[in-house]
């Protein structure tokens, strides 16, 4: 791997893919925002889990042990990846199962005449949740707007529906759709000094850049694994003294401890033992010394400069092709793009470049109001996105695609 004192080390790709066995089967993934691929380290994780001795947690045993020991690695993963405190990790099916339960439990303090701000660039998990809540308590829901031509949501946008009875804003770290990623600190700023909780989305944003939740400001932050080389399941963070003050429906005999209260059931020790594998991977992508939150410091520039520098070679291309509109405009975004063809259904698109073994996939992706706010309606557009596992020649077979598309 290259390195310099000004740059810090490179991604070593080839390496990278090594690791992918999906790869071998040929296709050029650009659908990564909807789910990575898998590497072996994960897959080999969540094998020898299930294949050893397993019980429910406790001490007694090995098999007891053992899951007790998955649990509290993983929180200490995540607690690593996020730079939040393992004790406020909740674990559940999804992100979208995690913020649906978050919001319910979170409304039971609500009354009518309160407020919740969501925000028209989120995808629907951030949405619909408070919506359902609000509703359920008789709770106002107040839409912060984004700008459709710069694809900017700003903290003024907040701003402007913010009162003295909002109790929770939501809004996303990155979208799912066009990449935008607002100013999480000056929106946390605004949320607080209103006397709100900030609920952040970062399924798009984890996967892309270095997270600190504390210099965030954000008091919950839900990700899923499946969206950085993980298994598929869901992560909320909420910082603990917020947590101590939230009483969820739980079963009686269940713990009452942070964040035991707020995991529902049997904890699914392969998936988080899957979730310790991921984060362990991504710290190691680049050589760098120091504790694992370091290293994934390291690790995500390095991600974060391969990706941008594949997006512009992306770019480039896109602007020399007729009739290509491209969504994603945002001053500080992920490495996801949002295309259109005037006069081309964008699944047609989607088909053409699948022939060709190039996987991207067409659609609003979950993220309603948005698609609808760029005037897409609800077909959106084609969108790649890209991973650290993308290289050089994923991105030719992609612009080539595109090319012949559009000469056919």
């Amino acid at each position: 791997m290259e390195s310099s004192p000004e740059a810090g080390p490179r991604l070593d790709v080839a390496a990278v893919r090594s690791h992918f066995p999906a790869l071998k089967a040929g296709a050029a993934h650009f659908e990564s925002p909807g789910g990575t691929q898998t590497p072996e380290p994960v897959a080999r994780a969540i094998v020898e889990t299930l294949t050893g001795p397993l019980a429910n947690r406790g001490t007694v045993t090995r098999a007891q042990r053992n899951a007790d020991d998955v649990v509290v690695a993983c929180r200490g993963a995540m607690a690593d990846l996020l730079g939040g405190e393992a004790e406020g990790m909740i674990f559940g099916r999804s992100s979208t199962q995690n913020t649906m339960d978050m919001a319910r439990a979170i409304a039971k303090r609500w009354q009518a005449g309160d407020e919740v701000v969501v925000t028209r660039l989120d995808h629907d998990a951030n949405v619909r949740p408070w919506v359902i809540a609000a509703e359920a308590r008789g709770a106002t829901v107040r839409f912060a707007d984004f700008d459709p031509a710069t694809a900017e949501l700003e903290p003024a946008h907040i701003e402007a529906v913010l009162s003295e009875r909002t109790k929770v804003v939501a809004v996303t770290g990155a979208s799912n759709l066009i990449g935008t990623m607002p100013d999480l600190p000056a929106i946390a700023a605004l949320s607080h000094s209103a006397g709100a909780w900030l609920y952040v989305d970062g399924v798009h944003h984890a996967a892309h850049t270095f997270v600190d939740v504390a210099a965030s400001g954000a008091d919950f932050y839900a990700c899923s694994p499946y969206k950085f080389l993980g298994p598929h399941c869901g992560v909320l963070y909420g910082r603990p003294e917020v947590l101590e003050r939230i009483a969820p429906d739980k079963l009686l005999p269940s713990s009452d401890a942070v964040p035991e209260r707020f995991e529902l059931g049997t904890l699914p020790y392969e998936l988080m033992a899957g979730t310790t594998a991921a984060v362990d991977f991504l710290a190691d992508l680049v050589p760098a010394g120091g504790g694992r939150r370091d290293r994934l410091r390291a690790s995500m520039a390095a991600v974060e400069a391969h990706e941008d520098r594949l997006r512009a070679r992306i770019e480039d291309a896109l602007a020399r092709l007729p009739g290509c509109t491209v969504h994603s405009r945002a001053r500080h975004r992920t490495p996801t793009l949002l295309v259109t063809f005037d006069g081309h259904d964008m699944v047609d698109v989607e088909r053409a470049l699948a022939a060709r073994g190039v996987n991207a996939p067409a659609h609003s992706f979950y993220a309603l109001e948005a698609s609808r706010r760029l005037g897409l309606g609800d077909a959106g557009g084609l969108r790649i996105g890209l991973a650290p596992y993308n290289d050089d020649a994923d991105v030719d077979r992609l612009i080539d695609g595109l090319q012949a598309y559009c000469d056919r």
